[in-house]
């Protein structure tokens, strides 16, 4: 039997449509992409359960679905409440940040800009942190920050961390080749093995890199010392050079990395 499709029902569908691709684009750039990627997984789980017959499996998977619409509220709490403030100003169908990738020269010459400041900042023992966005969008930790949004170059590095300027107590989020933010709050680690000697700023470097798999470059006020935060671990003591190799090893193609001749040094736990 044919049932007529009515204007309303396509109106319902573009409705429903525009709230899920608004959604998508919230959620964009952020950990809950990957919260998202986890609640597939399980899915896929529980339908190869039931599948399969494993009733024990089944069951429990059954149990955990009871408390994730409880658990999606409080996980997707800052999504939400962005979503809720853009409707209330007229800005529903505003997406979100676009992830530009870069090419091989625009990367080198970023990373050849931002060890340069380093080198730069670590002589005058200014402390700084730089944050530079992979995989996992920071967009939360932005928010937290000022806004920026400028093109990276050294003495654009080195202004935002100048002693006593308002961005220089916080962290600089790097996303592609743009500094998005400055004087962001970032998550210290709470590892214990953490050597008393380092400061908040090796703390929260190591921490977004804990929680992300963001990388963070840290100069120490106190001794200069260059450091690379990266996956939990604190690489420190690090030349102008040393941070270079670093980080063509993480942003660059393999055919970069092959030719580098810089030598690596081994990630030391903190």
């Amino acid at each position: 039997m044919n049932l007529p499709i009515r204007l309303l029902d396509i109106l319902d569908i573009l409705i429903v449509s525009a709230l899920i691709f608004q959604l998508l684009l919230l959620i964009r750039g952020t950990r809950a992409v990957q919260l998202v990627t986890g609640l597939f997984v399980l899915f896929g789980v529980y339908a190869l359960s039931r599948y399969l017959g494993l009733a024990t499996l089944q069951y429990l998977l059954e149990y955990v679905g009871l408390v994730i619409p409880i658990a999606l509220l409080v996980i997707f709490q800052p999504e939400l409440r962005r979503m809720l403030e853009q409707l209330g100003r007229g800005g529903v169908l505003v997406s979100g940040f676009t992830p530009h990738g870069l090419g091989r020269e625009e990367t080198i010459r970023l990373i050849n800009d931002i060890s340069r400041a380093a080198r730069v900042l670590g002589l005058r023992k200014i402390g700084a942190l730089v944050v530079l966005e992979r995989g996992t969008g920071l967009a939360d930790f932005i928010e937290t920050g000022i806004k920026v949004d400028g093109i990276v170059t050294v003495q654009l590095l080195i202004n935002l961390f100048f002693p006593n300027s308002p961005m220089h107590d916080g962290a600089a989020v790097v996303r592609g080749n743009r500094v998005m933010a400055a004087g962001c709050l970032l998550p210290l680690s709470e590892n214990p093995t953490i050597s008393r000697t380092l400061g908040t700023r090796h703390r929260a470097g190591l921490g977004i890199s804990e929680q992300t798999d963001a990388v963070a470059v840290v100069i120490s006020e106190e001794t200069g010392t260059i450091s690379v935060a990266r996956d939990g671990e604190l690489t420190r003591g690090l030349s102008e050079e040393e941070l270079k190799a670093t980080l063509l090893e993480l942003f660059t193609p393999e055919p970069t990395r092959a030719s580098s001749r810089w030598r690596f040094r081994r990630p030391a736990r903190a």
